[in-house]
């Protein structure tokens, strides 16, 4: 059993602090601007109008980045938030998994690769809202929370590459070396679910589903060829671990982000991942906070002129360095807690550090897609313990409704784990959302919760927030299914 501690590579604990200068400034989110999508992520991207850190105020790109080939992505945002979507007539649907390969993962990916075979069995048995059977035309594709950070680059495992957003579509079987970082391994957490390698047809990035024709090649441990659902629970069995080698940052919107980007090659050509008319699900798995930051942002990791969002090492009361509750500090706004310690709620922040929570992708998602949008967070509440009996089969007890923003107290210690409730402070700046004794803890979500919540309508449920805390994960596909189906619309 691995504890929520430091993740891997996150403390920062081996990081010299260098010298380096930087502007940086903050404003509120909210507000119209433009997003303008760059590169590939991978640190030469800018975001253009409020916040984009060249400090001009204008709409260019930041500091002279160009757009990439194809141009740049354009996105207004405000106006009256409709996304222009109103139900898909068909079963198209593109389903995009974010999960977390940072150092304490492993039992959770166990976990969501144990519930492919019922998502598979439920999207093959997809009904329209009127409860008439839909034929699924299905796209699925996986990548990682892993877009690298100043704080990760220098101890990355040998051979290991941060996806940034790009697909991931190797079975685990052909990288067990991503299942060891630095500290730890955790092979079981492929070889138990993964019982044969498989291959996506002419290097095809992401699985291709219709009725019994799939892209996948996959034989069964009798060498016997599986096609449709078969193929497919394969391939996510094989496909979905992604291993405990990512960096302890987690910067899982900005992932999603670079794998919606229309400029990437998965997303381009005749057969793209994301296509014209299609429902979009995404799937963010993870036990931190998001720190997805931008470029100009990174210094206020490494160099000490800038440890505005340092946290105070409680043996010196010194900010001798960053932690993951730096991206707290930074990227969320709690206020003062009461005299028990309890925060009144938590909200996302822009200050200059991390990536605009509205501007950027609350402002894709609902203004630029021009589709609809369903989320499911696997995330740091407390475990569900009550759902709609009918679809889209949504949390109506427990999880976000019992959420409680907090500092760590002696009682949140597990057995075994040697920090104190003020080291715990130190390395993640809130207490944790939810308690597993066997898997451990979890941060809540402020940034990933803002961005799924906002996809919610009126008359429907477009986000479902589940408990990575959870045994089982069952009850949280049912609800990404069930919100897809809520979501076709009926026929003739």
């Amino acid at each position: 059993m691995q504890l929520r501690r430091i993740i891997g590579l996150s403390a920062g604990t081996l990081i010299t602090l260098m010298g380096i200068s930087a502007c940086g400034g903050g404003s509120a989110d909210g507000g119209d601007t433009t997003t303008t999508i760059t590169g590939d992520g991978d640190g030469d991207s800018t975001i253009t109008g409020d916040g984009d850190g060249d400090g001009d105020g204008d709409m260019d790109g930041g500091d002279g980045d160009p757009c990439p080939p194809g141009g740049c992505l354009d996105v207004a945002v405000g106006g009256d938030g409709d996304d222009g979507g109103g139900g898909i007539g068909t079963g198209a649907v593109d389903l995009l998994f974010v999960i977390d390969n940072s150092g304490t993962m492993a039992e959770e990916q166990v976990n969501l690769a144990q519930n492919f075979a019922g998502l598979v069995d439920q999207l093959n048995s997809l009904e329209d809202a009127m409860g008439n059977p839909v034929q699924g035309d299905i796209q699925i594709m996986v990548t990682t929370t892993d877009m690298d950070h100043s704080l990760c680059t220098d101890f990355h495992p040998m051979g290991y590459a941060p996806a940034k957003g790009a697909p991931v579509a190797t079975p685990c079987l052909d990288r067990l070396s991503d299942f060891e970082n630095n500290t730890s391994s955790a092979f079981g957490s492929c070889l138990s679910v993964c019982e044969k390698s498989v291959t996506l047809n002419n290097g095809d990035q992401f699985i291709k589903w219709n009725g019994e024709n799939t892209n996948i090649n996959a034989t069964d441990l009798s060498n016997n060829q599986l096609s449709g659902v078969a193929a497919v629970t394969a391939a996510l069995e094989c496909i979905g671990p992604q291993g405990i080698s990512g960096c302890g940052y987690e910067a899982p919107l900005e992932s999603m982000l670079q794998a919606l980007n229309p400029n990437q090659a998965w997303n381009s050509g005749a057969e793209p991942f994301l296509r014209d008319n299609s429902l979009l699900a995404i799937a963010v798995v993870t036990d931190e906070a998001d720190c997805s930051t931008r470029p100009d942002g990174q210094v206020y990791f490494y160099d000490q002129m800038f440890d505005n969002y340092w946290p105070l090492d409680p043996t010196t009361m010194e900010k001798k360095r960053a932690t993951s509750a730096t991206c707290w500090y930074a990227g969320v706004d709690c206020g003062s807690p009461d005299m028990n310690g309890i925060y009144a709620d938590c909200t996302a922040v822009d200050n200059g550090v991390l990536h605009s929570v509205y501007n950027r992708y609350v402002g894709y998602l609902k203004n630029a897609l021009n589709r609809d949008v369903i989320m499911l967070g696997i995330l740091g509440v407390p475990e569900v313990t009550a759902h709609n009996p009918e679809a889209p089969f949504e949390p109506t007890a427990g999880g976000v409704l019992d959420l409680v923003y907090r500092d760590w107290q002696a009682a949140d210690i597990l057995a075994g784990d040697p920090d104190t409730p003020e080291e715990k402070t130190f390395n993640f700046g809130i207490g944790p959302g939810c308690t597993n004794t066997a898997t451990g803890q979890a941060i809540p979500p402020v940034r990933v919760r803002e961005v799924c919540e906002s996809l919610d309508e009126e008359d429907a449920v477009k986000c479902c927030i589940e408990s990575i805390c959870d045994d089982d994960f069952s009850p949280a596909i049912g609800c990404l299914t069930g919100a897809i189906e809520e979501t076709i619309v009926p026929q003739g």
